[in-house]
């Protein structure tokens, strides 16, 4: 004699782990989407073309002067001269990154790129680089 045992209610064993890997892959995406857009600089600039090596990436201070006397150090935005050369001598003396980068646009006043890079060395700045494009791209 053979039983046979038949339960609409037994314990479900494993785990489905589908939906899981769904909204997994759908982040994924949507990392992958968003990550360009927030390593856009503040200020659009046509920077100078040049011939040089590609500039490591470290901890840096950059300094964006746009044609339209804009300017913008890292992610803050400024109108006035003035304040930006506060902003950048403040943030190099009270700052972990002694390292300057300048993205300053072709048609931007040179005084402007020449005042930022003596008040960054008289800040305390180490090193200072102005940002060029590779020559064959635009």
């Amino acid at each position: 004699m053979s039983f046979k045992v038949e339960n609409d209610d037994s314990i479900m064993a494993g785990i489905n782990v589908a939906p899981l890997v769904d909204v997994c892959l759908v982040l994924v995406i949507i990392f992958m989407v968003t990550a360009p857009l927030l390593s856009d600089p503040p200020l659009k600039v046509s920077l100078p073309q040049a011939k040089t090596q590609e500039g490591e990436e470290k901890d840096k201070v950059t300094v964006t002067i746009s044609a339209d006397s804009r300017f913008a150090v890292n992610e803050k935005v400024f109108r006035e001269e003035a304040a930006m050369l506060a902003c950048v001598e403040d943030t190099i003396k009270n700052g972990s990154s002694r390292l300057l980068v300048i993205r300053a646009d072709a048609e931007a006043p040179y005084g402007v790129l020449t005042e930022v890079m003596r008040r960054a060395k008289e800040a305390g700045a180490s090193g200072i680089t102005i940002a060029t494009e590779q020559k064959g791209k635009k």
